[in-house]
This record gives structure tokens, C-alpha cells and sequence, in this order.
């Protein structure tokens, strides 16, 4: 059962785009050895824009995944990749079907 969720909307920089896409297609091997990340989405929006939505059983999980690998090189390719930084929306999970 998953309780809480993360909204997050990127946006590539010109001429960035194939690259924030590539970046978050990678993404996905590493949120698949966090146990607590019940679910994960990748997203494209848009032409440049990007998000990640993912839920959690509770809030230890969310901050974990806030603290782990993918929001560390998230972070440390913002300036590099995206026209602004990364819009973060806690959000709270009203009913959700899962496998």
C-alpha cells in the first residue's frame, strides 16, 4: 500500500532534452533497489518537459528516496541539464492500484 508520493517536473534545457530523457531512463535501475520506492514513473510531458512521480508506504520511504542515489545525481546535474531547478511536491497518495 503506498501512502505518500513525490511529484517532480524538469525542464530541459534547449537542446538538452535527449539527454534529460536519457538521464531518467537510467534512473530506473537504481530506484529498483530501493525497497521502499513502491512504485516510480519517468515521464515526458513535452517536448522538453519532464517529470517523476513516485509513492511510498510511508514517510520514511519518501525521505529515504529523497536522500538516496537518483535525487543525489538529480542534484548534481540540475545546472547541466535543466533550465530551472527541479520542481519537488510532497504529496499525499488518496488511493493508488498496484500488481
Amino acid at each position: 500500500m503506498v501512502k505518500v508520493a513525490l511529484y517532480v517536473r524538469l525542464e530541459a534545457k534547449s537542446g538538452k532534452e535527449a539527454d534529460v530523457e536519457s538521464f531518467l531512463r537510467g534512473g530506473l535501475a537504481i530506484v529498483e533497489e530501493e525497497p521502499a520506492t513502491t512504485a516510480w514513473f519517468a515521464i515526458k510531458m513535452g517536448p522538453s518537459t519532464f517529470g517523476i512521480f513516485d509513492a511510498f508506504p510511508d514517510e520514511a520511504g519518501r525521505q529515504a528516496h529523497l536522500t538516496g542515489r537518483v535525487a543525489a545525481a538529480l542534484m548534481a546535474k540540475a545546472g547541466e541539464l535543466l533550465a530551472q531547478p527541479p520542481s519537488i511536491e510532497k504529496v499525499d497518495v488518496l488511493a493508488a492500484k498496484l500488481p
